[in-house]
């Protein structure tokens, strides 16, 4: 699949698990995502996404629909949105209600991106639901309820969303397998693949997407996003350095240990053996570390063998000022100032 899409033309946006850093608070976190939006309002990010996670002691966006509030009104012009609301958590009603006021209070600016996974581990998903009973199955059935309490009211209706309905507030599909991928396609709605840590489906989805999309009243075209993950330094060897936090994050995850973000080492290996290195590097196959110049080219590499139209980065970087550097970077490569 051939494509001639360059980054200067694709759209670049955030996601933001508002990670919270050894020695440090959430409310510190809370204060860094702020300042990370309204850096990337200045630099010319598309949109600013928080995902729901629980129970995970390095991540504090588990309210997300406040903090959107939060990032929205800190910020002026930017999207600011969900990657996503993990919808068997919750009842569409109340996700209707919930984004129905954020959209009224920031009209234009929210989208709601919406996931079947719990975001957590199964006895906390107990805890979140009380009953895991037909949780992901039903999920197109509680898309289309959702979507229809943000419709315009229709006749007789009994059950509706004050404020939400008739406000079309722009609802994404994110997935990590090809099942979301398909259901987008089918209702015509844009799609989000969480490749940044579920590589392996990437461009199989993609294409379900694409081969099953119908166009809607939302989207004439198939339109499709995939996460990834960025560290970006004025060199290569400081960018790797920075990378052993993203590393030994998800050491964890597949530890199934639960630690807040660890600062860089100077060396990984004496944390991981052969396995767990193999495992994670299969998790960040789509990270892309090094200087503007290493980053541009995989980049567009990356482009070259997806075609998406949009790209969502995540810097899982310890060091605050770090981490707006390298979205600075990649606002300047996309610009063409630097790289």
């Amino acid at each position: 699949m051939s494509h001639t899409k360059q980054l200067s033309d694709t759209a670049i946006s955030i996601l933001d698990l508002v990670p919270v850093l050894a020695g440090h608070t959430p409310a510190d976190s809370f204060k860094n995502t702020l300042d990370l939006a309204q850096h990337a309002e200045k630099w010319g990010y598309t949109r600013y996404w928080m995902a729901e996670h629980h129970n995970m002691p390095g991540i504090a966006s588990s309210a997300t629909s406040i903090l959107i509030g939060y990032v929205a009104n800190g910020t002026k012009t930017i999207r600011v949105g969900s990657g996503g609301i993990m919808l068997p958590n919750h009842a569409p009603l109340v996700v209707a209600e919930q984004f129905g006021t954020l959209e009224t209070l920031y009209p234009g600016r929210i989208d709601l991106g919406l996931g079947r996974a719990p975001g957590t581990d199964h006895v906390t998903a107990m805890a979140l639901r009380r009953d895991l009973q037909g949780a992901g199955e039903d999920f197109p059935a509680n898309v289309e309820e959702l979507r229809s309490y943000l419709a315009p009211a229709s006749t007789g209706q009994r059950v509706r969303a004050v404020p939400g309905e008739g406000l079309n507030i722009p609802i994404w599909l994110l997935g990590s397998s090809t099942f979301s991928a398909q259901l987008a396609g089918i209702l015509g709605l844009p799609f989000a693949f969480a490749s940044h840590f579920a590589p392996t489906l990437l461009h199989t989805a993609l294409k379900v997407y694409r081969d099953s999309f119908q166009p809607s009243e939302t989207l004439k075209e198939p339109y499709a996003m995939a996460g990834i993950n960025l560290v970006a330094a004025e060199t290569d060897e400081e960018a790797r350095h920075l990378a052993t936090s993203l590393y030994m994050s998800f050491l964890n995850v597949i530890r199934g240990t639960a630690r807040q973000m660890q600062p860089p080492v100077d060396s990984m290996e004496d944390k991981w053996d052969l396995s767990e290195m193999y495992a994670v590097q299969q998790m960040l196959l789509y990270s892309f570390i090094g200087s503007p110049t290493t980053v541009k080219s995989e980049l567009q590499q990356f482009l070259d063998s997806t075609g998406v139209d949009e790209v969502m980065i995540t810097s899982h970087i310890y060091d605050h000022a770090a981490r707006l550097r390298s979205y600075e970077i990649l606002a300047d490569i996309k610009k063409g100032t630097i790289g």
